[in-house]
């Protein structure tokens, strides 16, 4: 994972756009591209996979920023937030159910 994110900053630094980056840019991006994503799956359930890939890809590296730019490390907020997911969603409670957590 460290390797993946010194990759999207040397991209980043070498086009001097981390003046462009603030979160509230970058959080615009990752709607902007998520939507795109989504784009995909509008009408059918039919999609290109190359496409669908590419945005995910988009979708990531403006996370990854994200993250950067909030100075935050991914595996810790991932971890972090895994936890407290698992304390709304207890297994006993949501194992095969896609219920939101206060309707269990």
């Amino acid at each position: 994972m460290e390797e993946l994110k010194e990759k999207i900053i040397e991209f980043q630094q070498e086009r001097d756009w981390k003046k462009f980056h603030t979160p509230e840019n970058l959080a615009k991006s990752i709607s902007i591209e998520a939507a795109e994503l989504l784009e995909h799956f509008q009408w059918n359930k039919e999609y290109n996979k190359d496409e669908v890939v590419d945005e995910l890809a988009d979708v990531l590296n403006y996370c990854i920023l994200m993250a950067d730019a909030l100075n935050v490390d991914v595996k810790e907020i991932v971890l972090n937030k895994i936890e407290k997911n698992a304390i709304k969603y207890p297994i006993i409670k949501s194992k095969g159910k896609s219920t939101k957590y206060n309707k269990l």
